[in-house]
């Protein structure tokens, strides 16, 4: 069976393509442990999920209205008010109880 010159240099240009891109993500370059910016995301981790999850435990604790409830599209806008305000939160003050998660979570074991 004879393959056409076309066809081949299709395949190998296909395949060496293939090999270029199969490397995947690469994760963000850290130089070190006091990088400003992995200490950033870090506080923006810590500070997101605590504040999420509180604010979560809160409205629990509130009863829906006899009157005047939203319904569905209510607790969708409530969900999506507090993670703006977990990240407000997160802003103002995530970096004085993440430090010391950070110093731990930077430890030399």
């Amino acid at each position: 069976m004879r393959i056409s010159p076309a066809i081949s240099t299709a395949t190998s240009t296909a395949t060496s393509a293939a090999k270029t891109h199969s490397s995947g993500p690469k994760p963000p370059h850290v130089t070190s442990p006091n990088d400003n910016q992995y200490r950033k995301a870090f506080d923006s981790f810590v500070g997101e999920v605590f504040f999420g999850q509180m604010l979560k435990a809160m409205r629990k604790t509130l009863a829906k209205p006899a009157y005047f409830h939203g319904g569905r599209a209510e607790e969708i806008f409530q969900q999506q008010l507090d993670q703006v305000l977990a990240e407000k939160l997160t802003n103002a003050s995530a970096e004085k109880f993440s430090d010391p998660l950070f110093k731990l979570a930077n430890m030399k074991r």
